[in-house]
């Protein structure tokens, strides 16, 4: 009668472990996309830092594929303002996924910590 438990026990244990081993990509994945956003956002921050400090009549060229198209500053500052924007809004949806994802494993290992122990009991 052993055996049965056994197996059932093992199938939920090894579930369990696989939907952890999951999440625990799935976070180490939101972690990669928040240091990406996070680079993405330093550098149209200091590309507007010396944008602002051009002269207004300094011709900008923004990059397009493999081609430069002109542009004036106050558009090209708008589209790095934008972009700072985006960034930040995408890290605090990442952030939240982030910690759901972390509250998962965690709710995972208490819950193969508490049939290793209800095992061990019987």
């Amino acid at each position: 009668m052993a055996a049965p438990i056994d197996l059932e026990l093992k199938k939920a244990f090894t579930e369990l472990q696989a939907k952890m081993i999951d999440r625990q990509q799935k976070v180490k994945l939101a972690d990669l996309q928040i240091d990406q956003l996070i680079r993405l956002q330093k550098h149209a921050k200091l590309t507007l830092s010396e944008i602002t400090a051009l002269p207004d009549s300094t011709r900008v060229y923004e990059g397009v594929g493999r081609m430069f198209i002109l542009q004036s500053k106050e558009e090209i500052s708008n589209q790095l303002t934008d972009k700072q924007k985006t960034a930040d809004e995408k890290i605090k949806e990442l952030e939240q996924k982030k910690s759901y994802l972390e509250r998962s494993v965690k709710e995972a290992e208490d819950n193969i910590r508490e049939m290793l122990l209800s095992r061990r009991a019987q």
